[in-house]
């Protein structure tokens, strides 16, 4: 039923069950290295977190390797279910629909505590897959008088205001209380443990954090608009926040050298040698027929404990293209997307020539209005074009 799921938008993307399951076995390889061999799924005490659950492809199927793997530690069927969902599997829906519709995948029912829920001990209807509605932290804008239709008299508002957490604007997403407002609680909130404290116990360490957050917020025009302001950046630092012992998350592979307002993001993502894997599709509909989302997608592997080069694979379809290349991905000041593209400029970037090496292009191109103009300009010089072979 998973497969068939049409998405709602752009900006909140379904994932396949089939890619779920291979981030899942992703995971669960980098768990039996770190632990000499042992099953992730087989382990009673892992807790795993989904922040950003829509169709509940990845509590659902995470649920299901559990449920096989931990037959032995709970032999009775309704326990061992019990015993997953109440102590090992947990979520945060997006919308109101979202989190329905992920309770009714994992519970069999979208009331956690309801008489065909597949867990016993649950109190709550939402169980351990939450949602409320959050609201828009409004500031900023311009400041206008203007004359109360009613009383007439002069009243300050504000216009053009954004939200402070999400950048969201006040003028397409205040709305009433009929409708989604899309402000995510995971990402509007100055202290992440604490807002996981409050939902899930003061206690609560994740050891896996995993899912395909929102990518961006719609710009009226339908999700896909130049203006469009990613925000699946929030979403990947407020889960790294966390410190969980792993990390994987699927996203736009824009912040790889480019997307609006992501430089910082990536400055950051770069620096951080704890990223193990990531896997690169570059081909428009290859992991989501039927979504354009420009650039592609990649999925990486985030380990609390590992700390060195990231292991780059580049995919066509389920192809990989050419060998995984251990990389420190901040070699550069941006991620250069294919492995062959890096040995290419290393071996330009070592060309030296009477001992010395030759200038960049990018050191001898100005930038546009450097001169006063508006293009690119050499200074006057005989250029000739060396190829490095």
């Amino acid at each position: 039923m998973l497969t068939c799921i049409a998405n709602l938008s752009n900006d909140e993307v379904f994932t396949p069950p089939e890619f779920a399951n291979q981030m899942l076995d992703t995971l669960a390889a980098a768990w039996a290295d770190a632990n000499d061999g042992a099953d992730i799924w087989t382990n009673p005490d892992v807790t795993f977190l989904d922040p950003f659950t829509k169709s509940g492809v990845f509590l659902r199927e995470i649920t299901r390797r559990l449920t096989d793997g931990l037959i032995l530690t709970f032999p009775d069927l309704a326990q061992r279910v019990d015993h997953i969902l109440t102590r090992q599997v947990f979520g945060i829906g997006i919308t109101q629909l979202t989190a329905l519709l992920a309770r009714r995948s994992v519970y069999c029912s979208k009331f956690a505590n309801g008489p065909h829920s597949i867990a016993r001990s649950f109190t709550t209807e939402d169980g351990n897959i939450w949602f409320d509605r959050t609201d828009h932290a409004w500031g900023g804008g311009k400041r206008e008088f203007r004359v109360d239709p009613l009383t007439r008299e002069e009243i300050a508002v504000y216009t053009n205001r954004k939200c402070t957490y999400c950048g969201a604007s006040e003028g397409s997403y205040a709305r009433g209380d009929d409708l989604e407002t899309h402000a995510y609680a995971f990402i509007h909130t100055d202290d992440i443990r604490a807002r996981i404290a409050e939902l899930f116990g003061d206690n609560m360490q994740f050891d896996v954090i995993i899912g395909n957050p929102p990518y961006q917020l719609g710009d009226g025009g339908g999700g896909g608009g130049a203006s469009a302001t990613p925000i699946y950046n929030l979403f990947v630092e407020k889960a790294l926040a966390l410190d969980p012992r792993y990390a994987v998350m699927i996203t736009p592979s824009r912040w790889f050298s480019g997307g609006k307002g992501l430089d910082d993001f990536r400055d950051r993502m770069l620096a951080d040698h704890r990223f193990a894997k990531l896997i690169d599709y570059p081909q428009l509909y290859d992991v989501f027929p039927g979504v354009k989302i420009r650039g592609g997608v990649s999925y990486w592997l985030w380990s609390r404990d590992h700390e060195g080069p990231c292991e780059v694979t580049t995919k066509i379809g389920d192809e990989a293209i050419g060998e995984p290349a251990l990389r420190m991905l901040d070699a550069y000041d941006v991620l250069v997307r294919r492995n062959e593209g890096v040995r290419i400029l290393d071996k330009v970037r070592a060309h030296r020539v009477d001992g010395e090496s030759e200038p960049l292009l990018g050191d001898v191109v100005n930038r546009p209005g450097s001169d006063g103009g508006s293009g690119y300009w050499i200074p006057t010089r005989v250029w000739s074009v060396r190829f490095v072979a």
